[in-house]
């Protein structure tokens, strides 16, 4: 018999350059992936991105100008960051497990951004995504293209030399690999939500590819604040954005015996 359980969550961020999240585990495995180099520690507002894993806190955009936004560059203190544009608030915590993330932007009324919690996941080939069947997905690379999942996205592996990225119009989804699960739900009122999805399978960059899978729960179905023709935020009269992220983690343990305890 098989019974699947939910487990503890913990979470480590680094507030000393761009609020970080190091790590998002449970007892018994690490979810962010993460790589090394050495032009993070030296990163500066509007320089290219460095990807080095775990979750990036991207906003007021993910591609365009600046790269990946404008808080991942910038010194953190506990409760969040100051930008030119905007004021972002965070603040995250444990509830019965799962990890939760309250978030607050203030900036002027009619500002339009997008934001991303740009999670680099350490999965396995045979990990997957559900997600309910059906629902829009915009592929982004190498053209626009809208269609309907899993459009052939809901697998991540082998690598295969290829790099793909798309917006799922869902506020939620599912990462499976094993007997291991890992659900995100992202939640913000009258404001457009989405999880985009970064399947880098050895395809990118060109001169040295790696692999590297994102699932990213969004604001905005864009990954380009300035993208007319497709969903951002737009901050209203009061001039403040709410919203919340949690993730919860599960595990399934096989071969339980009836009558059993599981502890």
């Amino acid at each position: 018999m098989q019974v699947t359980r939910a487990v503890p969550l913990h979470v480590e961020v680094d507030n000393t350059l761009g609020g970080r999240w190091t790590s998002l585990r449970t007892a018994r495995r690490e979810w962010l992936w993460h790589r090394h180099d050495e032009a993070r520690s030296r990163a500066a507002p509007g320089v290219p991105f460095v990807d080095v894993g775990g979750l990036e806190e991207c906003v007021p955009t993910v591609r365009g100008v600046p790269d990946h936004g404008d808080a991942w560059s910038r010194p953190w203190d506990e409760t969040g960051v100051v930008c030119p544009e905007f004021l972002l608030r965070r603040r995250i915590e444990s509830k019965d497990g799962a990890v939760i993330a309250d978030y607050e932007l203030t900036a002027e009324p009619g500002y339009r951004f997008v934001w991303a919690a740009h999670a680099l996941l350490d999965v396995s080939p045979d990990a997957h995504l559900v997600a309910p069947k059906g629902t829009p997905v915009l592929i982004t690379d190498p053209e626009p293209v809208l269609r309907e999942w899993p459009a052939g996205l809901s697998t991540l592996g082998p690598d295969d030399g290829t790099a793909v990225g798309a917006v799922l119009e869902s506020g939620q989804i599912r990462v499976v690999d094993g007997d291991h699960r890992l659900d995100m739900h992202i939640e913000c009122v009258d404001q457009p939500v989405s999880v985009a999805l970064w399947r880098n399978l050895r395809g990118w960059p060109e001169d040295e590819p790696y692999r590297s899978v994102g699932v990213e729960p969004m604001l905005g179905r864009t990954f380009d604040r300035d993208d007319v023709t497709r969903p951002v935020v737009v901050v209203p009269e009061s001039g403040i954005v709410r919203w919340r992220l949690t993730f919860t983690a599960f595990e399934d343990l096989l071969d339980l015996q009836p009558g059993s305890t599981v502890r």
